[in-house]
């Protein structure tokens, strides 16, 4: 034991003494110089986050220099078949490897953190930069994919300040839905880059405060860009605080007579805590289902968040055990997820929970764009049962965003008064409405770079402009595939269910170098055969003459009548059948007499 223990601190040592970021004094100035001197740009660009909401990854370059800004993950849609996770493409992140210099984290939610066990599996990571419960977050799913040598987590306080060849970064306290949530200051030769991470303004936080005075003063000193969260930014007003939301579930604590069952985020770290302090404070033992939640709470239990006795948690089995006034299950099925905890209780089909007529069950959340008719199913047969439904609404406030509304995002640009805005962390529409806002306070429209995944914003001696863009595609996760090599059996497979697929095939003699037998077509999912006799007559007769034309060719090979037959045959199902089914060309050999 002695001897594992002593490699892995060695291990550790080693990657610390590669490690070029340095902490500096906390009241270190950051870099300063004239804007009109550097002579390189800035490159500032997001492998993920814009037009979509996840997989956040921001990288900022100057000439041998590389910085991160968080590394998330995006969970698939319905329509993305087996993937279990998309992440951004890291190939030119591998190709520059030698340049980063370290990962920051704003804060611990998955979108912003997700994506680092792919990242590792690919990149070297000297460091990575995170607070308290985002640290102790990363240093947990790194052990649960057996990646924590391959890099340092180090824990940053807001007052830190760390410093490279080139880049001073500095932090400022922001409210969101889980504690220690922080926007990002980074000085460059070419001005300073302010990222807020997911933020909002809550003026009675269940958290830290937001260091409104450190952003006012960086605005003062001057921001060449602000990259900001776009979530909210179509909702007009402010966010309702989250001190609020605890209050109103607090009366539903009181009028609740039978067990209360409540659904939320995994995510939403405050609303959490204190609800599992709600249930401490009127007595009630505590059932934890899901293991996002379940992890979850072990985390902020370990750092001290919760200090409530072990004996309120309790087992599935030991329910019966308690009056049922002495009963608060917290559970996942927050979005009607099919086989999450509520909606298994809704279909009476969990193992160990069955619903009783008079359970109150509080649905703390709003459904995202998408899941609103699963919800309603789940709430539709919970009500049936007998349960007492509760969810959001104008009346019943049981649910708040984490993120800034256009009041909020005003006040940002006022306090930080940007020469140039990149919205991001939303839907195109939500990037467009962002940038639309900055116009109306204190940004020109030039300034405006509403971009896509791989556009470079070049900052330059006081000018800005879109340079060209780098590989930012998708890449989808299959099971336990950490390297996306998956993402093109993915892309087949959505092929498949939207198009079909089409078999060609080719029978030739390839000692003659001619066709043995007409090519023969078999279509699968993408249109009526017998219907289209026309179409596959034509079909074959392009097959034949690809195929003809790549044997009278100096260099004949499979993988060239392959090639030939899609290219060929693609466009032409395209034009008459409106569909891209996916192209199978099989090709059987005639074998030489004789052998």
């Amino acid at each position: 034991m002695e001897k594992k223990d002593s490699k892995v601190v060695s291990i550790v040592a080693d990657l610390e003494a590669k490690i070029e970021i340095k902490k500096m004094p906390s009241n270190s100035d950051p870099i300063k110089k004239k804007l009109e001197s550097a002579p390189h740009p800035t490159k500032v660009f997001a492998l993920g986050g814009l037009e979509e909401v996840g997989k956040n990854t921001y990288c900022i370059e100057y000439d041998d220099e590389i910085i991160m800004i968080d590394a998330g993950v995006k969970f698939p849609d319905a329509t993305q078949l087996g993937v279990s996770a998309v992440v951004p493409d890291f190939s030119y992140l591998v190709e520059n490897n030698s340049k980063l210099k370290g990962l920051f984290i704003t804060h611990g939610h998955e979108d912003h953190i997700g994506g680092i066990p792919y990242l590792l599996q690919q990149v070297d990571v000297p460091v990575i930069y995170a607070p308290e419960l985002a640290a102790a977050l990363i240093r947990d799913r790194l052990k649960e994919y057996k990646l924590q040598n391959k890099t340092v987590v180090k824990e940053y306080v807001e007052n830190d300040v760390y410093g490279t060849k080139n880049f001073t970064v500095q932090f400022a306290a922001v409210n969101h839905s889980i504690p220690d949530a922080f926007g990002i200051h980074v000085s460059t030769p070419n001005g300073a880059i302010f990222s807020t991470g997911d933020y909002k303004f809550d003026w009675t936080p269940l958290g830290h405060s937001a260091n409104i005075s450190r952003l006012s003063q960086w605005g003062n000193e001057g921001i060449e860009l602000l990259m900001a969260d776009s979530t909210n930014a179509e909702v007009e007003g402010y966010t309702l605080g989250e001190r609020k939301v605890i209050q109103n579930i607090d009366t539903h604590f009181l009028k609740a007579k039978g067990r209360i069952i409540i659904a939320s985020f995994a995510s939403n770290v405050h609303r959490i805590q204190h609800i599992i302090e709600l249930a401490n404070k009127y007595g009630r033992r505590i059932l934890v289902i899901g293991r996002s939640l379940e992890r979850i709470i072990k985390i902020i239990r370990q750092m001290g968040h919760l200090n409530i006795n072990d004996k309120m948690f309790i087992k599935a089995n030991d329910i019966e055990n308690y009056p049922k006034n002495q009963i608060m299950i917290l559970c996942t099925g927050s979005q009607g997820e099919p086989m999450a905890a509520l909606s298994r209780i809704a279909r009476i089909e969990h193992p160990t929970i069955k619903l009783i007529p008079g359970d109150t069950v509080i649905m703390s959340s709003s459904p995202i764009p998408g899941n609103r008719a699963d919800v309603e199913n789940v709430v539709n047969k919970l009500t049936k049962i007998g349960a007492i439904v509760i969810e959001n609404n104008t009346e019943q406030k049981i649910h708040t965003s984490g993120h800034a509304s256009q009041e909020e995002q005003k006040l940002l640009f006022t306090l930080l008064k940007p020469r140039c805005f990149m919205p991001m962390h939303g839907e195109y529409r939500m990037l467009k409405v962002h940038g639309d806002t900055a116009t109306k306070v204190n940004v020109k429209p030039h300034n405006v770079f509403v971009v896509a995944n791989g556009d470079q914003i070049l900052l330059h001696n006081g000018q800005s402009e879109v340079g060209k863009r780098i590989p930012a595609e998708a890449v989808f996760i299959d099971g336990k595939d950490m390297t996306g090599k998956a993402s093109n059996v993915i892309r087949e497979r959505n092929i498949l269910s939207r198009d079909g697929l089409m078999a060609v095939i080719i029978s030739i003699d390839s000692q003659a170098n001619k066709l043995s037998a007409p090519p023969r077509i078999v279509s699968r999912g993408s249109f009526y055969v017998r219907d289209s006799g026309n179409v596959i007559a034509e079909s074959i007769n392009i097959v034949t003459q690809a195929v003809l034309g790549v044997l009278n060719s100096s260099k004949p090979t499979f993988g060239a009548i392959k090639a030939a037959v899609k290219e060929n045959l693609s466009p032409f199902i395209f034009r008459y059948k409106r569909r891209n089914p996916l192209i199978i060309p099989v090709i059987l050999n005639k074998k030489i007499e004789g052998k």
